[in-house]
Parts: C-alpha cells; sequence; structure tokens
C-alpha cells in the first residue's frame, strides 16, 4: 500500500483477534472510534457489551471458514492474543503462526503489539530502532522468536506486518502493575514499586496506544515494520508523585507509605508458583532504566500521549481505586 494513499471506506475493517485482552479491547474502542468497521473476536463479549456497530465473534482465532466468511473485507488483523504468562512455552508461537493463517488468507496486514523483552538485560537506558535485540530471558527469546517468525512471513508471501512496539500496560482494564501491585493498596495510602525508584520505566496508556495502532494501519507501508511507541517513562518516584496527587483530588490526602517488593521472598515462592517464578525471571525490568524513542511514531497523523497525570486520573478511576 502507498502510504500516501488514504484508505477507501470499504477497506477500513479490521479484525481484532483477543479482543477481550486489554491491548485487543483499546484496539476495537480505538478503530471504532475513527469510524472503522471492525469485528472482534473473542470467546465471550465483556460484560459491558461492545460499542455500537462492532461486530463480535465468538470462533476461534484461527484461519477456519467461519472465521474467514465472517471477516472477508478485512485489510487488518490486530493481533491482541495473550496466552497466559506461565502458558508461553507452549502456546506462545503457535498461536502466533494461527494469527498470521488468519491475515495470510484475507490478504490484510497483521499488527502486533511488541514489547521490550528481547532487548534483554543489557539494553541501553534509550531504545531505537537500531537497538539490537540480545534476550536474557527465555520469555525474551520467545519474543524476539514471534517477531523474526513474522518477518519470514512477510518475506516469503508479501505479508504487510507492523509490530508496535511499547513499555507496561496501563489505564484500559483491569492485570497491569499498577492495579496488581503499585496502587493495590492506595485506600490505606500505601503505595508499592517493584524497583528502585530513580530510574526511568517505560508504560503505555492504553488508549493511546490503541490510537497510535489505528494511524499504523491508515499509514500503510510494504513489507514488515517496526514502530516505537515512545509513551511514558517516569521514574519511581515521579510515577508515585502522580498517583498521590491524583488520590489527593479526590479526597486521600497523605501521609503515604511507599515500599519496595521483597523480590527474593517472590524468588522463593516461585519454587512452588508459577507465576512467580516467571515474574521474577523478569524482574530485570524494574532495576533497569529504559525508555523508547518514538520519534517516527508520533511524526504519523493521530498519535498523540496523554499528560501522565491526566492519563492516570481516569485509569484509577475506572480501576475503583479512586473515586470521582
Amino acid at each position: 500500500m502507498d502510504p500516501s494513499t488514504p484508505l477507501s471506506p470499504a477497506a477500513r475493517r479490521v479484525l481484532v483477534l483477543g479482543a477481550t485482552g486489554r491491548l485487543g479491547s483499546a484496539a476495537v474502542h480505538a478503530f471504532h472510534a475513527e469510524g472503522w468497521s471492525v469485528l472482534a473476536q473473542a470467546r465471550t463479549v465483556p460484560a459491558g457489551g461492545w460499542p455500537p456497530g462492532v461486530q463480535a465473534l465468538a470462533a476461534p482465532p484461527a484461519a477456519s471458514d467461519a472465521l474467514l466468511r465472517a471477516a472477508a473485507g478485512c485489510s487488518v488483523v490486530v493481533y491482541g492474543v495473550n496466552p497466559l504468562y506461565t502458558h508461553w512455552d507452549e502456546e506462545a508461537l503457535p498461536l502466533l503462526e494461527a494469527g498470521l493463517g488468519v491475515a495470510r488468507a484475507l490478504g490484510a496486514r497483521f499488527m502486533l503489539p511488541g514489547n521490550v523483552y528481547g532487548y534483554g538485560e543489557a539494553m541501553p537506558a534509550l531504545l531505537r530502532a537500531d537497538t539490537p535485540m540480545r534476550p536474557s530471558t527465555r520469555k525474551g527469546g520467545q519474543r524476539v522468536a514471534m517477531e523474526a517468525a513474522i518477518a519470514r512471513h512477510a518475506e516469503s508471501s508479501g505479508l504487510p506486518a507492523s509490530i508496535l512496539r511499547a513499555g507496561d500496560f496501563f489505564g484500559h482494564g483491569t492485570g497491569s502493575w499498577i492495579d496488581l501491585l503499585i496502587a493495590r493498596s492506595i485506600a490505606a495510602r500505601k503505595l508499592v514499586y517493584p524497583g528502585p525508584r530513580d530510574r526511568p520505566h517505560a508504560w503505555a496508556y492504553l488508549p493511546d496506544l490503541g490510537r497510535a495502532f489505528v494511524a499504523v494501519a491508515e499509514h500503510g507501508a510494504s513489507g514488515c515494520r517496526e514502530w516505537l511507541f515512545g509513551g511514558h517513562a517516569p521514574t519511581g518516584d515521579e510515577l508515585l508523585d502522580a498517583i498521590e496527587q491524583a488520590a489527593a483530588r479526590h479526597g486521600l490526602a497523605g501521609p503515604w507509605q511507599r515500599r519496595g517488593l521483597p523480590w527474593p521472598l517472590v524468588r522463593l515462592a516461585g519454587l512452588v508458583h508459577p507465576m512467580s517464578r516467571e515474574i521474577a525471571r523478569m524482574s530485570y525490568l524494574w532495576r533497569v532504566p529504559h525508555a523508547l524513542d518514538g520519534r517516527a511514531l508520533d511524526a504519523l497523523p493521530g498519535v498523540a500521549h496523554t499528560p501522565l497525570p491526566q492519563a492516570l486520573e481516569p485509569s484509577l478511576i475506572a480501576l475503583g481505586l479512586i473515586r470521582r
């Protein structure tokens, strides 16, 4: 697709695989808000339902006759499928291959939310498009293998593909570090930060990232291209300051307690608890400062970053951690 040629109205049709996941749901809402026809594939419909006009599809995320018939005419496939953290070994690559098969069968652009795992523990403080992948964990190696599979498909079949690499998600749904740990005890004026509080850590506000997916889809371009989503990279103290200030505006005044996460206990728990083991293996992400250079993506029309305080406040309200 020529990036200078706008998509026709008929081509503005997107299939979101794994639509009830945090990224998938954010993509559904972002594409719908920009006037796209949206097909949301998921086993269930969210409790609040989908926006009017979004078509729900309960078929598995593979190139079945039922899915391909329903998705006929889709020019973009957003891959929001995310197996359980403890099931990546068995499921990550097979599920990705199934999603790639859907995109190939439809002749559609394949879009993947990337992360920073592949850079490894020796990653520099500022991650750029030419920063080499040197994974230092099993999960980092799996993410590199997934992206290599996408590149192979793009080269062998002409599949257009876009990887949007971002930091930790927050701001759309539950299951982020914000609600599971950092602000979990906000009502008791207690905040927990998983690493040293003087180091930048990359975050992606999901409504902004969803809009970036739309911008890249409308930009087009052939082959397989990686985009870095700058998002936010506050230090731990800057993030906690913003959370405390949002809470204070809604009646939760200090004094506050700030605590760290006892990683030795997490590692000990990992001897019997698989999720703790997997989380402990990625603990370096909180020790190693990192931010993403998103200037290329920021140059696309429609890409913007909500200021951190304005992003955190509605996120905390939606999670029920603070009240309006």
